[in-house]
């Protein structure tokens, strides 16, 4: 039994209570240190998980499309991350409906600090921040090139940010919105990126993937503006609890906090339009000026053939002379005259 226990600290989400309600009692969750431990198993699964996809997948489709060194590192890491979006997605989804956070948005703010959590949501945050945190050892394993480890950092990071944050300061069920959002256009792209590898002429799927980030990035912002803005200033945060694990909530009751934490969020969000505005004005300059090179290497083409002189007589030639088709010269011999 000693074993089992600790066994349990690995596999099981530690910290539970059980929280009187009117149908009785429920059994929730709340965090703390023991959650290290607990993500730090999952973290060797996430590992597992990851070589799985990669030899029984990917690698095989990298066989039969015989792509480039640089192709073969960004298929890699969009087919991994369409694995993850994909399944992430399915199961926000459906903690975010089963938990009744779509049907009711109020819900995002009222009784804040959400410091007790059901069991699927504390579950869920547990795993992704181990498989964001396994991505840090899998810079090393993919043999990721080093002009690509900055990007790739900071992506992992800012996933990192959000979830803990989101997971440390009470803000779990806006957090679950936003995730599901995220992980929605980020879907999108790398499957786009994925088609493209297949097939370079197949760009739809980035035209869908452009709608879909504008549309997440608006409903983004106004759920930071709702929530943050307007949602929060009118619920009296509790003080610090330890013993509840409330340990970063009090911060929400000084409006300059709130301010702060909003005012960082427009100006990422910004940045982020940004850069995906700056990213299609490229894409659209790079088409059009593809375009106008085939246009340019066809009209060419066309007036090459239209100049090509043409044979106009019908005989052969020897030795310089041209000869009819009887061996005899095409011109009139002149009389001479008596």
């Amino acid at each position: 039994q000693v074993t089992a226990k600790t066994a349990f600290l690995f596999i099981l989400p530690q910290y539970n209570v059980s929280v009187p309600t009117a149908e009785g009692e429920l059994v929730q969750y709340h965090y703390g240190l023991k959650d290290l431990v607990t993500i730090l198993f999952y973290i060797f699964i996430a590992i597992t998980l990851h070589a799985v996809v990669q030899e029984y997948a990917l690698d095989k489709i990298n066989r039969r499309l015989h792509l480039s060194k640089v192709k073969h590192s960004k298929f890699n890491e969009s087919g991994q991350l369409v694995a993850f979006h994909l399944t992430s997605l399915i199961w926000c989804l459906y903690v975010v409906v089963t938990e009744g956070y779509i049907s009711n948005p109020r819900s995002l703010w009222e009784n804040y600090p959400h410091v007790y959590l059901p069991f699927q949501v504390k579950f869920f945050y547990l795993c992704q921040l181990a498989y964001w945190l396994h991505a840090l050892p899998e810079l090393y394993f993919q043999k990721v090139r080093k002009e690509e480890i900055p990007r790739q950092l900071r992506c992992i990071m800012l996933y990192l940010v959000h979830i803990a944050g989101a997971y440390l300061l009470n803000l779990t069920r806006l957090g679950l919105i936003l995730l599901l959002l995220q992980y929605l256009a980020e879907f999108f792209f790398h499957m786009a990126q994925l088609v493209y590898f297949t097939d370079e002429n197949n760009e739809k799927l980035f035209n869908v993937w452009a709608v879909v980030f504008v549309v997440t990035r608006l409903f983004t912002l106004t759920l930071y503006i709702l929530v943050i803005g307007f949602g929060l200033p009118r619920v009296e945060s509790q003080a610090l609890d330890p013993e509840r694990g409330n340990l970063f909530s009090f911060l929400f009751n000084n409006i300059l906090f709130r301010m702060s934490v909003l005012l960082l969020v427009c100006l990422f969000q910004a940045s982020v339009m940004w850069r995906f505005i700056h990213f299609q004005l490229r894409r659209w300059r790079e088409y059009w000026k593809e375009q106008s090179s085939r246009k340019r290497a066809a009209a060419t083409a066309a007036t090459r053939q239209q100049t090509k002189p043409l044979k106009r007589d019908s005989g052969y030639h020897e030795n310089g002379v041209v000869k009819a088709e009887n061996g005899t010269s095409p011109r009139t011999k002149k009389l001479k005259s008596p």
